[in-house]
């Protein structure tokens, strides 16, 4: 699987996302500047991954969703690359209008860093398909804007599209309506979620319950 993962300043888990993808699909990834305007050829996968981009000044996300190599990222997402983003990731995706919504400002406004219960809703993607639904996942969060809010239509588009991936379980730690913790967009090629998949890849680091996301990816795409 060939794939790549974007670095903006600030970016914290690229190197996470690099580790988890290197090991598990046995290729390294490509690691790509935020300034760059190209992609790389024939990539399977991008990863935007975790982090403060650009110190998440203005709005979480935001600028990141408007540097250089996200107009090449987001044509690559309507040719049908997967694209994955993760926690910040996931907030430059709705910055860049891939998907619906945004991310506000936890409803406790702090900032939280713990694992938490997360339930699959759909094996319905290239991500999830190696999941069954209503099994729930111990996942890391690490995020001080991850509370997920959409308008009420686009939250019952969600829901009737079978396109919420995750929501979280028994305790909703950020407020996210709906416990909403990842979505999919449209075409399915597009997973944003909160939760940190790549750190838990390894019983080492805490959990494996990320390692099915990865090795279905790996499935897919290779």
């Amino acid at each position: 699987m060939r794939s790549a993962v974007i670095v903006f300043p600030g970016s914290n888990c690229d190197r996470d996302a690099a580790v988890a993808l290197e090991a598990l699909t046995g290729n390294q990834p490509a690691m790509v500047w935020h300034r760059d305007s190209v992609l790389p050829q024939r990539l399977d996968l991008i990863l935007i991954p975790g982090g403060f981009s650009y110190g998440d000044y203005l709005r979480a996300g935001a600028m990141a969703g408007n540097s250089p190599i996200m107009l090449d990222v987001v044509k690559a997402a309507k040719k049908g690359i997967a694209i994955l983003g993760i926690c910040n990731g996931f907030q430059v995706l709705t910055e860049t209008g891939l998907l619906p919504g945004t991310l506000l400002r936890n409803s406790k406004l702090n900032f939280i860093c713990k694992n938490v219960g997360v339930t699959v809703q759909t094996q319905d993607s290239i991500f999830t398909g190696g999941y069954c639904v209503g099994s729930t996942l111990e996942l890391p969060i690490a995020h001080h804007d991850g509370n997920y809010y959409a308008d009420e239509e686009t939250l019952n588009e969600l829901e009737g599209e079978d396109r919420v991936a995750f929501c979280y379980s028994g305790y909703n730690p950020n407020g996210s309506q709906r416990a909403i913790a990842g979505i999919l967009n449209k075409k399915r090629n597009v997973l944003g979620m909160m939760p940190h998949p790549e750190r838990a890849v390894d019983a080492k680091l805490g959990g494996t319950d990320g390692l099915i996301l990865f090795d279905t990816l790996a499935k897919n795409l290779m």
